[in-house]
């Protein structure tokens, strides 16, 4: 049974990615927001939610460290395999667009959990600090919205927008919208709810224990939605999906999960996560730096190279 749930999950992992895509990407185009901006708050939000599910749980069931070791693995994933997998499908043109103000987000938003972390343990005063930055991203990503609205009226460029979204309808019915959006939402959880309980089962019968699991299957599990989502978004050369709502998410599972999660119960900081496991998630946020400032696209050396790079760090991280 726990293959079959993890067979099942899987399916619905993909399936409801690609209805959050395709409602994500014409509610931009409805809304006249761009698809960057939306990617980074519904489709980042959305995907996120398992790493929410799993993380609180995980807390109520007396395990923090396999929450914040699900998420600080999920950011990993997020980067090198995330990216990594859809860039060896179809080469992402990264470049012709600009993500540099949300990057520079989810670097602050990754100093900052550091920090945190190493005066931890995680408490409710660090979940007002963390959910204070969350808030302020999002006041930010509003008015960055609200701005390009504008700019788009005046211009009268609404019209060109629509044709570099490829694969979106602008004409499509707002309760099509509604309900892309609706079964994106509810089946990621629902999904990835079903594979982590099952390679959990799994992993433990192999005897693997609750950290590893968490930085490792569960991470890998969690992380699937936002996989999913980014393959198709890949496929239908929305790039700026792809790489927003792996931004989008990371930033939300450093602050929304861990600043949720910290309300929950007290999260202490096993020291082991600063001898390699953070440091890494860390040195994965800053190998985007090229494709961020410097106008490469992700080809398909670029997903040989990250994928590589996360099997290198399972392989580390199971031994």
């Amino acid at each position: 049974m726990d293959w079959l749930y993890v067979c099942l999950g899987l399916v619905i992992l993909l399936l409801a990615g690609d209805a959050l895509v395709k409602g994500a990407v014409n509610l931009a185009l409805r809304l006249g927001i761009p698809a960057l901006i939306v990617s980074l708050t519904i489709v980042a939000f959305g995907t996120s939610a398992p790493e929410l599910l799993v993380s609180v749980k995980a807390i109520l069931d007396g395990a923090p460290g396999l929450a914040i070791g699900n998420v600080v693995g999920s950011n990993t994933a997020n980067v090198l395999l995330v990216l990594g997998v859809p860039a060896l499908l179809a080469t992402m043109h990264t470049s012709h667009f600009d993500t540099r103000a949300s990057y520079l987000q989810m670097l602050a938003a990754t100093a900052l959990f550091v920090v945190l972390c190493w005066f931890g343990p995680l408490t409710w005063v660090s979940g007002v600090v963390l959910l204070a930055a969350l808030a302020a991203m999002l006041i930010y990503a509003g008015r960055a919205s609200m701005k390009h609205r504008a700019d788009a009226k005046a211009m009268a460029a609404q019209e060109e927008e629509e044709e570099e979204v490829e694969g979106a309808d602008p004409s499509l019915a707002g309760w099509k919208i509604a309900l892309f959006l609706l079964l994106g939402v509810i089946g990621l959880p629902l999904g990835a709810d079903l594979l982590v309980d099952g390679a959990r089962n799994i992993a433990r019968d192999f005897g693997v224990s609750d950290t590893v699991i968490g930085l490792t299957v569960v991470a890998i599990g969690t992380s699937l939605p936002e996989l999913a989502t980014t393959v198709m978004a890949a496929l239908r050369k929305q790039a700026e999906v792809a790489i927003g709502n792996v931004i989008g998410s990371n930033m939300f599972n450093l602050l929304g999960i861990m600043g949720v999660a910290s309300f929950v119960g007290a999260i202490p900081v096993n020291s082991s996560l600063f001898q390699f496991d953070i440091w890494v998630m860390v040195g994965a946020s800053l190998v985007l730096i090229p494709l961020v400032f410097m106008g490469r696209d992700l080809t398909r050396v670029w997903g040989i190279c990250l994928t590589g790079l996360y099997l290198i760090y399972i392989v580390v991280a199971l031994t």
